[in-house]
């Protein structure tokens, strides 16, 4: 269990982290933002290399939690389209998974390493669970292992679509209803699309 204290440390670090990113980050402004000592953060999380750590698991946690109540699995368009539309209601989620993944595609460590292994592990286990499901072609005619790529690569770009303008369409839906009937269509399931028809079949 997560202590109060420790948790309004992720916290404040999340929203430095997502303004400033690893570099521009440091301990004194996270202690500012919780309210405590250099020290008080120091006691919990002994390095800055260490609490971004925290920060990118405290984050992925966050997002378990969301779909808690889901049962996940069942509509997988459904539930990517949850993750996003939490990300959206939660920006500091969203920003700081782009800020780190900024610094990683230069090579900047821990972010580079940490999500370096983050997206081998989330390709490898929907791929997995994709081949369980539905063997090695989908319905849409998909091998797993491209429709787990182009799923992920879809809900990327998504993040990066609504965080680069947010204020473009105050449709909140929007982003959701578009990972929705995409992930339909690439996993062939028509039942999760508005009308029940693929688009791809329309017309």
């Amino acid at each position: 269990m997560v202590s109060e204290q420790r948790e309004r440390i992720l916290e404040a670090a999340l929203e430095v982290l997502a303004a400033r990113g690893f570099k521009g980050t440091s301990i004194d402004a996270v202690a500012e933002r919780a309210g405590l000592t250099r020290q008080g953060v120091l006691h919990y999380f002994p390095s800055k290399k260490r609490l971004l750590l925290e920060v990118l698991n405290f984050r992925e946690q966050l997002n378990r939690e969301n779909l808690a109540d889901r049962r996940v699995g069942e509509d997988l368009a459904g539930d990517f389209a949850e993750a996003v539309a939490f990300e959206q209601s939660h920006p500091s989620l969203a920003t700081v998974h782009s800020v780190v993944l900024a610094e990683a595609v230069t090579g900047q460590e821990p972010a580079a390493g940490h999500l370096r292994q983050r997206c081998r592990s989330l390709q490898d286990h929907l791929a997995a669970s994709l081949t369980e499901r539905y063997g090695e072609h989908l319905p849409s005619g998909l091998s797993a292992p491209t429709a787990a790529a182009a799923v992920l690569a879809l809900v990327e770009g998504v993040h990066q679509l609504w965080l680069v303008d947010p204020e473009a369409d105050l449709d909140l839906e929007r982003y959701p209803r578009i990972v929705r009937e995409t992930v339909a269509v690439l996993l062939g399931d028509e039942a999760a699309t508005p009308d029940g028809q693929s688009p791809a079949t329309k017309g």
